[in-house]
């Protein structure tokens, strides 16, 4: 054996298996992700406090009422470790999150995680309600739109979710509210309010306008996607062959179409839980339902910085772990 064989030899023997290799670079790249979205995360906290810290008014003015001595002040102020420097007042509420302690209330005393529990379980509640919901209606809407692509049907859907997309999540939930719960029809509640203690689906009819509007929202989004990923298919060689080989329509679209329709569809619907948890905030006060959206409009109004502090970073994590799941699955997709 010459040198040259012998070291094409040893290179191969050497070189890494392609499978190997493509696992070790998606490893990579996921890791790589998720560390960009720790240090997101961390710049979002410096971002929170510092905002929160910058709102108008003195915390302890607004406690003690207008009435408060300028001692009074000072000394809440003290309590409440308001008077030390904002970096080391940062650093002492960053240590105590990333404990799971994220303070007490400044309003009511308690802790802000007993506080926030009920809500939390609400608004998941809310959540996860619509995405079952929104997940096989964009599927099936996408569809329908992709099969009568440019005829009547889709035309009017492509209209309609348009205007739906152009119009505001208060505006939507506005006229919901006045057609079905005030002015026209009254058959359901106007406002979602859930006794203390109760599970939200003990309470159906205060869930449906709520519900109905991010389904709308949800479903207008995802199944544009969807439709877009269906054309794409439909337009591909082997589902021409197979029209051409006589095969049926069902057949083609749910044995062939389908499943290649929802790989590039899949990171969409983690996109879309991502925007439904943020976009909950409107819903939640428009309909007064007592989730963490509507807790943090009241903790804004009462200057409550921990309870404000505490609930965005909470969105922002949730908002960060979809996002990150639809990095990964779209990752995958490509992969493949």
């Amino acid at each position: 054996m010459t040198a040259i064989e012998t070291t094409t030899s040893d290179a191969v023997k050497d070189a890494p298996a392609p499978g190997r290799s493509r696992r070790a670079a998606l490893a990579w790249q996921i890791g790589r992700r998720a560390l960009t979205g720790v240090a997101t995360l961390w710049c979002i906290s410096i971002i929170v406090f510092v905002a929160t810290q910058a709102m108008p008014g003195n915390v302890a003015h607004i406690i003690l009422g207008p009435g408060a001595s300028a001692e009074q002040v000072a000394q809440l102020n003290q309590n409440l470790g308001l008077d030390q420097p904002l970096l080391s007042q940062y650093w002492d509420w960053l240590s105590n999150v990333l404990t799971g302690d994220m303070g007490n209330s400044l309003v009511s005393g308690q802790p802000v995680s007993e506080l926030l529990a009920e809500r939390i379980f609400n608004s998941a509640t809310l959540t996860v309600i619509a995405m079952v919901l929104i997940l096989p209606l964009s599927l099936l809407v996408g569809l329908l739109a992709a099969v009568f692509r440019d005829r009547l049907l889709d035309r009017s859907y492509l209209g309609t979710s348009l205007i739906v997309t152009a119009t505001p999540d208060f505006v939507i939930g506005s006229l919901v509210i006045a057609l079905f719960g005030t002015v026209v029809f009254k058959v359901l509640p106007p406002v979602s309010l859930i006794p203390p203690g109760d599970a939200p689906w003990e309470h159906p009819r205060q869930l449906v306008m709520p519900l109905a509007v991010m389904v709308l929202v949800g479903v207008t989004y995802l199944s544009r996607l969807v439709r877009v990923s269906f054309i794409d298919v439909l337009e591909s060689e082997y589902v021409q062959l197979a029209i051409i080989k006589g095969l049926s329509m069902r057949r083609i679209l749910f044995r062939h179409a389908l499943p290649n329709a929802l790989a590039p569809s899949i990171p969409a619907a983690s996109i879309m839980a991502a925007y439904t948890i943020a976009g909950s905030v409107v819903i939640e006060y428009l309909f007064a339902y007592p989730g963490i959206g509507s807790a943090l409009v009241d903790a804004v109004a009462g200057h409550d910085l921990p309870m404000i502090q505490a609930i965005i970073m909470l969105m922002a994590v949730a908002f960060f772990c979809f996002n990150q799941l639809a990095d990964v699955l779209g990752t995958l997709n490509k992969s493949r």
